[in-house]
């Protein structure tokens, strides 16, 4: 079946004759590509070259052999549900509609005579489905030629000795994207699955189901956003807000025993001298939720927890090329007295998508997540398990002995604040991201002016004197928005910048990256968090 365009995109119509004409010049001139066939042989040719979409009269279906559409649907790949609207007529005296001799399956009926919107509406619709449906093709065919490449690779490394560590980097490679493929399949399934059905719900006019559906959407969203922060996060890519950490607050029983079973007995030990500990607060949350959830897995019929914090003077040779500066750290453990695992299992416990546990019941992120978090804040993971005796995990974090900044550190940039009417230059490079980010701002009466560059945006910058804040993705081609935010401060002192990031490798820890005046948030991040930003910036109050 081939998609080669524009025949993928054409609506193949069988109809009588006046019927016919009618729907193809309705087509057509909604610049929709349309082909008309004579009879069901020609029908079944044209699908066989490319269709996004067909257009049946019922009568066509009345006499006549039927197996080239017949063997068309029934041989559909799974990628594959062609879309089919079937026109219907009202028999006089017969209130029944007429009875169909095969299964036409993704099938949407419109009585004639038809309203010429509702035609164009259905068919618009469909081919959008359609092209989803060809997207989702694609992309498993893409993956599904990795794999097969990383397959070949394995196979022909392994049969050679000195190539071993190169074969084991392959394999990791394609654990971690069948990994993702997996999870980002199931989650493109339930947002492009929701999409279409609203669409459906908004053409038969049941807003009273979209609720449901745009939670669902969200919920998939909120799962990607997840998938990929913990992507970063293994890959020591995440953008860290690395600052003094109590961790006598992270540590407190009532937090930390609502993550825990019931039936486990928890106990938590911190040193009364503890010092603070150097890390994203946030992240170091996120990382010992990761250890207890895997703590409480481990002992399904309940066992002891025990979570401690010490102070650790470490010298450089203490976990040999793993070695950490030496210096002082804090030492957070986790010891529970589980099932432990075995030596193969502890070989591999960091890998990313590496899980023990049923398919389904955990994505194989968590530790590999806490691995690249301590790497990235310049800290150490350490893990022991046996069988049978629990497992213990040792998360390393340098102690926080930087000098507390001045009150008057975190200044405001006054003279910029001041003009609240001016305007918000946005700079993206993803033009669905800019347009969004326009239109949620103007939405919210902000004078706003986005462009996809650098270049762009200094040249704005140099001649429009009402631009009062400046926000721009980190990541751009040719000069990146760091470099911005610095050129832009010679030309306008004070100018108040937010950054916007997905993967900014210049940003990974905001210590030392953002000035007085600067903020970022980390994509993908809700609209009304942007607005809020922006407002504080700007000295505004958030609408209710």
């Amino acid at each position: 079946m081939a998609d080669l365009l524009p025949n993928g995109e054409r609506a193949l119509i069988l109809a009588p004759a006046p019927l016919s004409r009618l729907a193809f010049d309705l087509l057509d001139k909604a610049g929709i590509q349309a082909l008309t066939a004579a009879t069901l042989e020609e029908l079944g040719s044209a699908l066989d070259h490319g269709a996004g979409l067909a257009i049946l009269d019922e009568q066509t279906l009345d006499h006549g052999n039927l197996s080239p559409l017949q063997r068309y649907l029934e041989q559909q790949p799974a990628w594959s549900d062609l879309p089919v609207v079937l026109l219907t007529h009202v028999r006089k005296g017969h209130a029944a509609p007429r009875a169909r001799p095969i299964d036409l399956g993704n099938l949407f009926e419109l009585r004639c005579p038809f309203d010429p919107a509702c035609l164009l509406a259905l068919a618009r619709a469909s081919l959008r489905a359609r092209r989803r449906q060809y997207a989702a093709r694609n992309q498993q065919q893409a993956f599904t030629a990795l794999q097969h490449r990383v397959e070949q690779q394995l196979r022909q490394l392994r049969e050679d000795p000195p190539y071993l560590h190169q074969a084991r980097k392959m394999e990791a490679i394609g654990q971690l994207a069948g990994g993702v493929a997996h999870d980002f399949n199931n989650l493109l399934t339930g947002i492009g699955g929701s999409l279409e059905l609203i669409d459906k719900r908004l053409q038969q006019g049941h807003i009273e189901a979209l609720p449901g559906l745009f939670d669902l959407s969200r919920q998939a969203l909120k799962r990607a956003a997840s998938l990929t922060h913990s992507l970063l996060a293994f890959s020591s890519r995440q953008s860290l807000d690395s600052r003094a950490v109590r961790l006598q607050d992270v540590l407190s029983g009532e937090r930390l025993s609502a993550m825990v079973d019931p039936q486990i007995v928890l106990r938590v030990r911190t040193a009364t001298d503890l010092w603070p500990a150097h890390a994203d607060p946030q992240q170091l949350q996120e990382a010992l939720g990761n250890l207890l959830r895997n703590a409480c897995d481990a002992m399904p019929n309940g066992g002891r927890l025990t979570v401690q914090a010490r102070n650790q003077q470490l010298d450089a040779n203490r976990f040999g090329h793993h070695a950490l500066p030496a210096g002082d750290y804090v030492r957070l453990s986790v010891v529970d007295t589980g099932c432990g695992m075995p030596p193969s299992t502890l070989e591999r416990a960091f890998d990313p998508f590496y899980t023990t546990k049923p398919t389904g019941q955990g994505t194989g992120l968590g530790l590999s997540m806490v691995y690249g978090f301590s790497k990235q804040s310049r800290g150490h993971v350490a893990l022991s398990s046996r069988i049978g005796h629990g497992t213990r995990v040792d998360l390393y974090l340098p102690r926080y002995n930087e000098p507390p900044m001045s009150a008057a550190s975190p200044t405001k940039a006054t003279a910029v604040t001041e003009a609240l009417d001016g305007t918000i230059l946005v700079v993206e490079d993803d033009a669905t991201v800019r347009t969004l980010v326009q239109q949620s701002l103007a939405q919210h009466c902000y004078r706003c002016t986005a462009v996809e560059n650098a270049n762009a945006a200094l040249a704005l910058l140099r001649n429009d004197p009402s631009i009062v804040l400046l926000v721009s993705d980190v990541g751009l081609p040719g000069m990146n928005g760091r470099q911005l935010a610095e050129i832009a401060r010679t030309l306008r002192p004070g100018l108040n910048v937010l950054f916007i990031t997905g993967y900014a490798e210049n940003a990974q820890a905001l210590g030392g990256f953002l000035d007085p005046g600067m903020q970022m948030i980390s994509k993908p991040f809700e609209f009304a968090r942007l607005l809020d930003t922006v407002a504080q910036m700007l000295g505004k109050a958030t609408s209710p």
